[in-house]
């Protein structure tokens, strides 16, 4: 199976090219990516233990999903189709903020990406894809601040960022 592709986008969002995605990664370049954030009737969010074998990341805790919009994907059809992937349901999202952030990683790759929050509601399990999720729960927005405050290390690096400067926008 070939790499899955990028797309490369300049600081407005427009696509300027497509890489691989370990290339993209390995070289720091801002590419299109999503973060979806879904939450139940409680207003708990649901987030996620990163598989242990990921590439970058692996078993820190984050939102409920992330990935990468392929060429010709809208954000929402993205993170649909990534939820389901990853979490086993898919649930209608909308498309709120999208900001640019950048963080290098030990492993020498850096995470340079545009990143749009897409945020939806969902009352049952997850039937969680264990090559994707290691773990997950749901968790009250207040007790998930204040666990990042004093456990910063056991969170992703874009989750914490989207957490403390966009805290409101993710508020349902």
């Amino acid at each position: 199976m070939p790499e899955e592709l990028v797309i490369l986008v300049n600081e407005n969002d427009e696509q300027v090219g497509l890489m691989p995605k370990m290339e993209a990664h390995e070289k720091g370049l801002l590419h299109r990516a999503f973060s979806v954030f879904v939450f139940n009737e409680k207003k708990e969010l649901l987030i996620q233990q990163r598989a242990w074998d990921k590439y970058h990341s692996p078993g820190l805790w984050t939102n409920t999903c992330c990935s990468h919009q392929r060429e010709g994907e809208s954000n929402i059809e993205a993170g649909e189709r990534r939820l389901m992937e990853e979490m086993g349901f898919t649930t209608p999202l909308r498309d709120t903020i999208s900001f640019i952030y950048k963080a290098p990683f030990d492993n020498g790759l850096t995470e340079h990406e545009y990143d749009h929050i897409l945020i939806g509601d969902f009352n049952e399990e997850p039937q969680v894809n264990p090559s994707e999720v290691a773990s997950c729960k749901w968790v009250a927005l207040d007790d998930l601040e204040k666990d990042i405050r004093t456990n910063p290390q056991v969170y992703t690096a874009w989750f914490k960022i989207i957490f403390e400067k966009f805290y409101k926008h993710i508020l349902v």
